[in-house]
């Protein structure tokens, strides 16, 4: 179709519209509601892909995926971001306010205040640590920072003033206004995330945060230590191998050595209220170390998201080309002919019969409005074995629009 994503978008909602589908949203277990991404994952729930959400993908090699879940029970209010632009602009102040600042051991120098312990450092003055910063100090002088925050701030000076090395190469401290937010080694090198962002921005065309989880968490955390960003497509949903699936990804860094710098693409089936990603396949992970090569997580990023909005947009172009095919074509001159199509299909004469006077209401006795009929009719098919089996006969005519 040659359509940037904004046209596919376009396109999909049309789609939507002529068919009046609507959201649907299915429970899968007491803590867990399946998210279906409103009328996009209505019309992937067609029976031409069997999926609902109780169905379990057998077919394809799927797996559950748990780090946003882990990152939702774990981030504190004042780290959640109500929308991309927001953490964007929040990594982009942190960025402006940062400074990289190179002192020799020998100069870092614990000071005792009213108010705790200060570090300072030289001709650059006295600055406060935070908790990150704290840890960090205290494993380059090897004590234990529980046995420091038992002791005053005297003791915990003189604790400092008799560990910490006093040679060796210069080390790296990253600061913002008054504060440490980091001491780092000679080696450490640092990726900020407003770069990262800025990537996203720039190649990932149509993806949102997920839907809003329990406690009001989005998928999208910053604080002291570390950044996550969870992100989904709700208008790519796709059948691969007979099932409906939609694109998402991870992506993390520290900019303080908290953790690595990472992205983890991948296709779902739901997302819980919990942020768990339930049957995911074609899931990739790439990280690296914050080390002397990791400016080259940016271009393997890049090329990571590139590849998800590659294949989705290859992937949903056939979608919508099928879709307007099956819109077009008849399946038959009159209903007998249809009915005896449907009959080949293994589709029961009563059902058929049923479907063919709900499509001949709407006009034309199209692919797509009978398969549309089908489908309404299935939803109240008692049995998910039963169901599941018509579903299949049913997706198989849209095979004839192709």
């Amino acid at each position: 179709m040659g359509q940037d994503g904004a046209g596919r978008s376009h396109d999909l909602r049309e789609l939507a519209d002529a068919t009046a589908v609507r959201p649907v949203v299915c429970a899968r277990d007491r803590w867990c509601r399946i998210w279906s991404s409103g009328w996009a994952a209505s019309l992937w729930a067609w029976p031409c892909f069997g999926y609902s959400g109780n169905q379990k993908v057998e077919d394809v090699m799927s797996t559950v995926l748990t780090r946003a879940s882990r990152e939702l029970f774990a981030r504190g209010d004042d780290e959640v971001f109500h929308s991309l632009q927001d953490l964007f602009d929040h990594c982009r102040r942190e960025r402006e306010q940062s400074m990289d600042r190179w002192e020799m051991p020998r100069r870092l120098q614990p000071l005792a205040c009213p108010d705790g312990l200060l570090l300072n450092l030289g001709l650059d003055g006295a600055f406060q640590m935070n908790d990150w910063s704290f840890g960090q100090l205290c494993r380059l002088a090897k004590v234990n920072r529980e046995t420091v925050n038992r002791v005053s701030a005297d003791t915990a000076t003189r604790i400092f003033q008799e560990t910490l090395p006093r040679s060796g190469k210069p080390l790296q401290l990253l600061t913002a206004g008054d504060s440490v937010r980091a001491i780092h080694g000679a080696s450490y090198t640092r990726l900020y995330n407003s770069e990262l962002l800025e990537i996203v921005q720039d190649t990932a065309k149509g993806f949102e945060p997920a839907q809003q989880g329990l406690l009001g968490k989005t998928g999208l955390y910053c604080g002291e230590q570390d950044m996550f960003v969870f992100l989904i497509d709700p208008l790519g949903w796709t059948e691969i191998d007979g099932e409906a699936f939609a694109p998402g990804f991870f992506l993390w860094n520290s900019e303080v050595g908290r953790r690595s710098v990472g992205i983890e693409t991948f296709w779902f089936q739901a997302v819980c209220a919990n942020h768990i990603v339930w049957d995911a396949v074609d899931v990739t992970e790439v990280s690296r170390k914050h080390t002397t090569n990791v400016r080259s997580a940016l271009s393997d990023i890049r090329h990571s998201i590139r590849e998800l909005v590659a294949r989705r947009d290859a992937r949903r172009d056939h979608f919508v080309s099928t879709i307007r095919s099956a819109m077009r074509r008849t399946l038959g001159d009159d209903a007998d002919a249809v009915l005896n199509k449907l009959a080949q299909r293994g589709i029961p004469r009563k059902m058929a019969k049923e479907a063919v006077e709900l499509a001949s209401r709407n006009g034309r006795l199209t692919i797509f409005s009978v398969v549309d009929a089908l489908t309404r009719l299935t939803g109240i098919v008692r049995w998910i074995g039963d169901r599941t089996e018509l579903d299949q006969k049913i997706g198989s005519l849209l095979n004839l629009a192709v």
